[in-house]
């Protein structure tokens, strides 16, 4: 079996090692092959040599490059086109979410479940105006599409 992970990158040099090493940590556990597909989405930092020493290191490690920023949907689409895996998953690079999550998700796919996401409970550094405007603001946008 085969997991596809797809990291779409933008000025990510800090976070890159990092996750590449959680990430192999989480599949040790899994006993599944993995793929990562990292896809460069313009930086202008030095994450795309890092991502190229990480492929020249482990064959298991792809990436796309973009000649400029694309935005990060377009990166992930990127990414959905060449992964290869019975399953996928999509991981932001900057470890706001924990990689270990995949495992308990792999599990539930693993269970028959079609897609599997998490829901982040709460984000570190929110504080009380931030929290309140972000719920006002979506209870605006759910009125104007009810209309």
């Amino acid at each position: 079996m085969l997991l596809s992970v797809v990291v779409p990158i933008f000025n990510e040099e800090e976070n890159i090692r990092l996750l590449h090493e959680r990430l192999c940590g989480v599949v040790k556990k899994l006993n599944t092959e993995l793929e990562f597909i990292f896809v460069n989405d313009g930086s202008r930092d030095n994450s795309l040599a890092i991502i190229k020493l990480l492929a020249a290191a482990h064959s298991n490690v792809k990436f796309i490059d973009f000649s400029r920023n694309f935005g990060h949907q377009i990166a992930v689409t990127a990414g959905l086109d060449i992964a290869k895996g019975d399953a996928v998953v999509i991981i932001d690079a900057d470890l706001q979410d924990p990689p270990e999550l995949i495992a308990e998700m792999f599990v539930k796919w693993q269970q028959g479940f079609e897609v599997v996401y998490a829901k982040r409970k709460e984000r570190r550094g929110e504080n009380f105006f931030k929290k309140f405007s972000a719920k006002l603001f979506y209870r605006v946008i759910n009125k104007m599409i009810s209309f």
